[in-house]
C-alpha cells in the first residue's frame, strides 16, 4: 500500500468537506445550497427540500421554492423556519419565496469567524491524515530508515500543499463575505 497516496486521498477528502461547508455560509446572495441539509417531514419521512421542489434564483437576493406537490408547501415552510437560517419564508400559495437580507458589517464579521473556524478544522483533519500516514510508515518494518524518512518528507510536502489550498479557499470566502 502506498502511504503517500492514501494520505493524499484523506487530505483531498478534507478539502472537499471544507468546500461543501463553505458553500453553506451565505454571502448576502441567494444560493440554492443555502438549503442543503434542511430536511422536510413529508408524509412521515424526512426528505431534503431539493427532492420535493424546484429551487430557482430569479434575482441575486431571492430564492423561489416551487414544490412538485402543493400539499408540501406548509411542511417546507415549517422546515425552513425550524432550520433557523435567518430568513423568513413567504408563502404565496404556490411557491415559497426567501428574500436574503443584506448582510450587516457585524454579521459579515461573524461569518468570517465561522469560515476561519472551518479552515482550522480542515487543517486539523490534514494533520490527522499526516499523523495516520506517519504512524503507518513507522510500523512498517520492511522499510529502511532512508525510505521511511523519504516517505515522511513526501507526506510533509503534501500537507504543506494542502494547507496552502485551505488558506486560499478561506481567503477567497473571506473576500466574498466582506465585499459589498
Amino acid at each position: 500500500m502506498d502511504y503517500v497516496d492514501s494520505a493524499e486521498l484523506s487530505m483531498i477528502k478534507a478539502i472537499d468537506n471544507l468546500e461543501a461547508r463553505l458553500i453553506t455560509v451565505r454571502a448576502g446572495r441567494a444560493n440554492a445550497s443555502m438549503l442543503n441539509g434542511i430536511m422536510v417531514d413529508y408524509y412521515g419521512a424526512k426528505s431534503p427540500i431539493n427532492a420535493l421542489a424546484n429551487i430557482t434564483v430569479p434575482e441575486a437576493r431571492e430564492l423561489f421554492i416551487k414544490p412538485f406537490d402543493r400539499s408540501a408547501l406548509k411542511d417546507i415552510e415549517r422546515a425552513i423556519n425550524e432550520a433557523n437560517i435567518g430568513i423568513t419564508p413567504t408563502n404565496n400559495g404556490e411557491t415559497i419565496i426567501l428574500t436574503v437580507p443584506q448582510l450587516t458589517e457585524e454579521t459579515r464579521r461573524t461569518y468570517v469567524k465561522q469560515v476561519h473556524e472551518m479552515g482550522e478544522q480542515a487543517k486539523v483533519a490534514l494533520r490527522n491524515a499526516r499523523q495516520d500516514a506517519n504512524n503507518a510508515i513507522k510500523k512498517d518494518e520492511e522499510l529502511t530508515e532512508d525510505e521511511e524518512k523519504s516517505l515522511m518528507n513526501d507526506i510533509q510536502e503534501l500537507i504543506n500543499k494542502y494547507n496552502k489550498i485551505v488558506d486560499e479557499k478561506i481567503k477567497e470566502k473571506e473576500q466574498e463575505l466582506m465585499s459589498i
